[in-house]
């Protein structure tokens, strides 16, 4: 089958907050979320495959799955991976690859489809030793790769870790043949500062030594504001999988619910310069992929794959190339008008205002 470029990046939250793990620096342990863990509704893989047909995306698109919690525990989810994939998308999923029957489910997919998908093996190192399942672990890593999927280790860097470094680097080379990629965490609780007790340059000295393009290029953006003209929600979208609710990115409103009508199109329509984020915070995944076109940055297959001892990539050559790829090749520039405001292209903006409004209005009036 010939490699088709990606169109879009689909960002897609499964908002289920359960998890077998407890990670002290996960935002929802953060922000005390854990309660909030019941089913709302039940995940239909049959009306996701539509919805995310390659006709309303109009192309294949890279299609990121990332549970509020852990993405595979939803017993639907594995039907959905293997449906998006009949598609001929290509499927980023997050993981803690503790869940072997999940994997030992896809394994079974035909080769073709898993040539398009990619694990982001998320290491919580210290409470995979809690529970005695570093083993697990990695051999849910080596089945996922024996089966022809590509796969990246990424490692939450915090305090905590700093006296298990040796060991972790030690671990990554003896069983993937590279050292783990390291992300950024977040402090949620104070203005999304970076999650550590250190100075700025204790922080980058202890971490550095992993060498990672990832860790770089996230705290080369880290806490800088983008006041470039954005196309999110044009060349990539934000979706909530149960609900359907779709969104130009994160923290703008829900405008439309690509559910409701499976056979009218999808409205594709930039942010612009509107962002309302303090920082691009998953930037490792949007910037890398060009929705910011005008800044250069590395590819996201640059943030993401490995070369291991035997000189093997971590990304299979289908995801290497779709992860290679800059938006603004398939897409089109906005020629004209730089800037779209809230106030005069989005109506669900003033929808909002007068709705918060209202019921501020109303408190009011009961409180008296």
């Amino acid at each position: 089958m010939a490699f088709v470029k990606p169109k879009r990046l689909i960002a897609v939250s499964i908002p289920m907050q359960a998890c077998n793990l407890k990670c002290h620096y996960c935002y929802i342990s953060q922000l005390n979320e854990w309660e909030n863990n019941k089913k709302r509704g039940t995940l239909d893989p049959v009306l996701i495959e539509k919805a995310f047909s390659v006709e309303r995306l109009e192309g294949p698109c890279i299609i990121n799955l990332t549970g509020k919690g852990e993405t595979l525990i939803p017993k639907e989810i594995p039907d959905i991976i293997g449906r998006l994939l009949r598609q001929g998308h290509y499927l980023e999923v997050v993981t803690n690859g503790t869940l072997t029957n999940r994997f030992e489910e896809i394994a079974r997919f035909p080769k073709e489809w898993l040539s398009r998908l990619e694990f982001k093996f998320s290491f919580h190192y210290l409470e995979l030793k809690k529970h005695e399942w570093i083993d697990r672990f990695f051999n849910n890593v080596q089945m996922m790769k024996n089966a022809g999927c590509s796969f990246t280790v990424e490692l939450m860097p915090n305090d905590e870790l700093i006296p298990y470094i040796d060991e972790i680097k030690k671990l990554c080379i003896n069983k993937v043949g590279a050292l783990c990629h390291l992300t950024i965490g977040r402090d949620d609780t104070n203005g999304r500062k970076i999650l550590t007790k250190l100075s700025i340059d204790e922080y980058l000295k202890t971490w550095e030594q992993f060498n990672s393009n990832m860790f770089r290029f996230k705290y080369s953006v880290f806490d800088i504001k983008r006041r470039e003209f954005c196309y999110a929600g044009a060349w990539s979208l934000y979706v909530n999988l149960l609900t359907g609710e779709a969104r130009q990115c994160y923290g703008c409103y829900a405008d439309q619910n690509i559910y409701n009508d499976v056979s009218k199109p999808i409205r594709f329509r930039p942010i612009g310069k509107c962002c309302k984020q303090p920082f691009c915070y998953n930037a490792h995944a949007f910037m890398s992929l060009g929705v910011i076109p005008e800044v250069d940055t590395p590819t996201y297959a640059e943030i993401r794959d490995r070369v291991d001892l035997n000189g093997e990539h971590w990304l299979s050559e289908e995801i290497r190339q779709a992860f290679s790829i800059k938006l603004v090749d398939q897409n089109q520039r906005i020629k004209g008008i730089k800037w779209i405001s809230y106030y005069t292209y989005y109506p669900i903006y003033w929808a909002n205002i007068i709705k918060i409004n209202f019921s501020k209005g109303i408190k009011k009036v009961l409180k008296k």
